[in-house]
């Protein structure tokens, strides 16, 4: 298998458990209602997108290039966001009907708007985080062109 399509699905999935995990751990605890708590989702999403950067460079060795280090960055956010947006898709959907209209209860006096709009949310925020991530974590990684001058 090429080598950043292993990196992108095998931190993509490790960063959709870590995302799913902490929801679940919050939801435990009865905190999943707190908006405060989804800022903690953008840790997850920060360490995987630098992880799987930081791996392909070394197994990449002198091949790493700014594209390619931002494609396997961009790629793993948009794997982790999109499986995660399924997840709770599924979720509010099927198994916490009660949770989905919580949610749209406190944006519109009518909840027949349906859930969508709220994975809608969820895909954005995660495709807008994974670009803004993968733009800064790029500029530690990437290869100075700049020749020094004495």
């Amino acid at each position: 298998m090429n080598t950043s399509a292993s990196v992108v699905i095998k931190y993509g999935v490790f960063t959709t458990i870590a995302l799913i995990a902490y929801f679940l751990i919050i939801k435990l605890f009865g905190l999943h209602t707190n908006i405060w708590f989804r800022l903690l989702n953008g840790f997850f999403m920060a360490f995987g997108i630098y992880s799987a950067i930081k791996h392909y460079k070394v197994v990449s060795g002198i091949d790493f290039n700014y594209i390619n280090g931002f494609k396997v960055g961009m790629l793993t956010g948009f794997l982790a966001t999109f499986v995660f947006a399924l997840f709770m898709g599924i979720y509010m959907f099927h198994i916490d009907v009660a949770f989905m209209n919580y949610l749209l209860k406190g944006w519109f006096d009518d909840v027949s708007y349906g859930g969508g709009i709220l994975v809608f949310v969820i895909i954005m925020e995660g495709l807008s985080s994974s670009i803004i991530l993968t733009l800064t974590f790029m500029q530690a990684f990437k290869n100075s062109t700049k020749v020094l001058q004495n």
